[in-house]
């Protein structure tokens, strides 16, 4: 039996605040990992996906040279270096911190299974520490869709493992994961098709930025079908290891034949392989664990950080639950609780929200009012030709503090931050109209919506 102050079950994004934190407190913490160190974000979430984006982007501005008055009569795309540099970055961040854990903890490879509420048991070694931290994140939905079992479909960690470019990809879901790789891979050279059961895309946004999505996905060639409800999965006919998805849409049935298939539809803890029950901890119906605005789980002792609680699905929710945990620890207040929601979709343009949507605002009994500004309506955007999108804030009437915005267009998942700030700190909004920010920029727009706030009717 080894015995510790802490076990760290999974190496997820708070782990690196975590075990710094309390490593400088003088803990003995075992960290335990059965897959890549790092999580999803650093092996197949932010670090490759956005560098992914990078190069198709990349390829984007090549093809767009003409309306720069840049002459690019011809260039070809790569694909097996584009995924090589994909490689290189997510194995070097992913490397880094293994080295680091190795050096620093005491590091288990393996699953940690739990024995009782005190002891892990990892390939045989039992471990007891008087805190245990679950932090295991999630993996991709498996939708229970007859004939999935027939055919090689890919999820968020599979496509990034390819060696060729697919000729034509099909993509079930119409959100964030769904929409970032149908941009990327569209932009890169494939036929691009996605298939979104609602009847818009992103509907958890409001109705007009799902139509501004939609609209920057038809312009640069995706097909996007709405409304399609997927019935089943088939081998294909002309594609080698191709994928038939036949779909209900507007009453009536179609197959649509593609050389692969990305399912993007959600995402379910990693919670079964615990052994939970052996701690006295309970799942809700999804699998996830829940917690209080610490992160404690139902037994005091153990908590449960990052996706695998269900209270964030973000890195940077990960992040600050750890930062919650370490404050909780040392006698602190922050909570969960106290965070607003922040979040970015990295297609291009940008999509940032914070706090309130428009949609939610209008079921609020406090009076809101809100301000728009067209992105072709910032200097900026005109200057590097795009113009796609929006800005809308949102300010409570009686107090004047800024309450949600978003920021849909270039510059985007940078310039919510400092209407996060605002949020964060309650200010009135004046004080935000009153900032002097630097032109030309994006953010030297925010304080000029201010000026055209109405009631939300």
């Amino acid at each position: 039996m080894k015995t510790y102050d802490l076990i760290l079950l999974g190496t997820g994004q708070a782990t690196g605040g975590v075990v710094n934190a309390l490593l400088r407190r003088g803990l003995k913490i075992a960290t335990v990992e059965c897959d890549r160190v790092g999580g999803s974000c650093v092996n197949w979430g932010c670090t490759p996906t956005k560098t992914l984006i990078a190069s198709a982007r990349a390829a984007h501005m090549a093809r767009r040279g003409a309306d720069f008055g840049i002459a690019i009569e011809d260039f070809s795309i790569h694909f097996d270096q584009v995924m090589q540099r994909v490689d290189r970055l997510r194995n070097a961040s992913n490397a880094g911190l293994q080295s680091w854990l190795e050096e620093a903890t005491d590091f288990h490879r393996g699953t940690g299974r739990f024995v009782d509420a005190h002891t892990v048991t990892v390939d045989g070694v039992d471990l007891q520490a008087d805190t245990i931290v679950i932090h295991t994140g999630t993996r991709a939905l498996a939708p229970p869709l007859a004939g999935i079992d027939t055919i090689p479909w890919l999820d968020n960690r599979g496509i990034l493992e390819l060696d060729h470019l697919p000729e034509h990809l099909l993509i079930l879901g119409g959100s964030y994961i769904a929409l970032e790789f149908a941009q990327a891979f569209r932009r890169l050279g494939s036929r691009v098709s996605v298939f979104e059961r609602a009847e818009r895309l992103i509907s958890h946004e409001d109705p007009d930025i799902s139509q501004i999505a939609l609209e920057v996905l038809l312009a640069e060639g995706i097909e996007v079908h709405l409304g399609a409800e997927a019935t089943q999965l088939a081998p294909g006919n002309h594609h080698p290891q191709g994928i038939n998805l036949t779909c209900q849409q507007d009453d009536a049935e179609r197959t649509v034949e593609g050389s692969h298939l990305l399912i993007a539809v959600g995402r379910q803890p990693n919670t079964e392989d615990l052994q939970l029950q052996a701690a006295g901890i309970e799942v809700d119906e999804r699998g996830f664990i829940p917690v209080d605005e610490v992160g404690r789980t139902a037994v005091p002792h153990i908590y449960a950080l990052g996706d695998v609680n269900g209270r964030g699905a973000f890195t940077h929710t990960a992040v600050h639950d750890g930062e919650v945990f370490v404050d909780h620890l040392a006698g602190g207040t922050r909570a969960i609780t106290d965070r607003t929601p922040i979040y970015a979709m990295f297609i291009d343009p940008p999509l940032a929200r914070v706090g309130l949507s428009e949609t939610a605002a209008r079921t609020s009994d406090t009076p809101i009012l809100i301000g728009t500004l067209p992105m072709g309506q910032v200097s900026r955007a005109r200057e590097k030709d795009e113009t796609a999108g929006l800005i809308k804030i949102l300010v409570e009437a009686k107090s004047q503090r800024i309450v949600g915005a978003t920021v849909f267009g270039v510059g985007g998942d940078e310039v919510i931050g400092l209407l996060a700030l605002a949020i964060q700190a309650r200010l009135p909004y004046p004080i935000l109209r009153q900032t002097v920010l630097p032109h030309p920029t994006v953010g030297e727009l925010l304080p000029f919506v201010l000026d055209d706030l109405k009631p939300l009717q």
